[in-house]
């Protein structure tokens, strides 16, 4: 069951995209929101793992997907995995037009490679 005290239903995501790719001009693969606080982060098929690094740092253990058509929720701190939980504030997920990985426009040509050499 996810705790309680992780989840804030009322809080909307901090975006569309991950904060800390955002702020750098980065790119992510997939999207995930924090279920406290709404951080968006990029997941750990990303370069830089920022939703993992966002819920060490905070202490947040609880994430949502934030792709379309996806409402799973992890949770860090016992590394349980729930197909559905707690209904959030939306949006519920990036813009259906902004691509995989993404954003567009950020994304090198090169992606695969960058993923596969790390």
């Amino acid at each position: 069951m996810i705790p309680e005290n992780a989840v804030s239903p009322l809080v909307p995501p901090s975006g569309t995209g991950c904060v800390e790719c955002d702020a750098a001009g980065g790119w992510w693969v997939h999207l995930r929101r924090c279920a406290l606080c709404g951080h968006i982060g990029c997941c750990d098929d990303s370069l830089a793992k920022h939703a993992t690094a966002h819920a060490r740092a905070t202490g947040h253990p609880v994430i949502r997907s934030f792709e379309p058509d996806e409402a799973w929720f992890w949770n860090y701190a016992t590394s349980e995995y729930f197909e559905t939980g707690p209904e959030l504030a939306p949006p519920r997920n990036h813009p259906v037009d902004q691509p995989i990985p993404g954003p567009a426009g950020r994304v090198p040509a090169d992606w695969q490679d960058l993923l596969g050499a790390r």
